[in-house]
């Protein structure tokens, strides 16, 4: 069927274009693309505690901390007790992580959360997402 090979070849694109940019992002900034994202929410929410973030990502918990995690240790975010409650964590970007933030394209899914286009047309994304969830049969592996 023409429609699924032109479907397949769609993804193979987009999963090729992720694959070139994460690997240019660690060349040029020696950082991942989810790391990049890591440090714009930052950057839009500082500080912002651990909870929060895992409240608002789709993260695994332990995947979101291994993130934080690099980020700290690259000197990129600092991680410091709580203004509130010294129980939570919070999270600040460093000197470098603004630079790095700066120099770094805005580019993967994080960009969505600034593009500018019609609000149809990010519902279909959605829905084309979710949907390819289905198509594929990754039900059982997407919560």
């Amino acid at each position: 069927m023409q429609e699924g090979l032109d479907a397949i070849r769609a993804w193979v694109r987009m999963d090729r274009a992720f694959a070139q940019f994460n690997r240019w992002l660690e060349t040029e900034h020696g950082i991942t693309g989810a790391q990049l994202g890591i440090l714009r929410i930052v950057a839009e929410m500082e500080p912002v505690t651990l909870a929060d973030l895992r409240r608002r990502l789709t993260l695994h918990p332990a995947t979101l901390g291994q993130l934080v995690d690099r980020l700290a240790v690259r000197g990129l975010v600092v991680r410091t007790p709580g203004a509130d409650d010294r129980r939570l964590r919070e999270v600040t970007l460093t000197p470098l992580g603004a630079r790095t933030l700066r120099g770094a394209p805005l580019a993967g899914p994080v960009r969505l959360r600034s593009a500018v286009a019609e609000p149809a047309r990010m519902r279909a994304l959605a829905d084309a997402f979710t949907d390819a969830v289905t198509l594929f049969g990754l039900e059982e592996w997407a919560p």
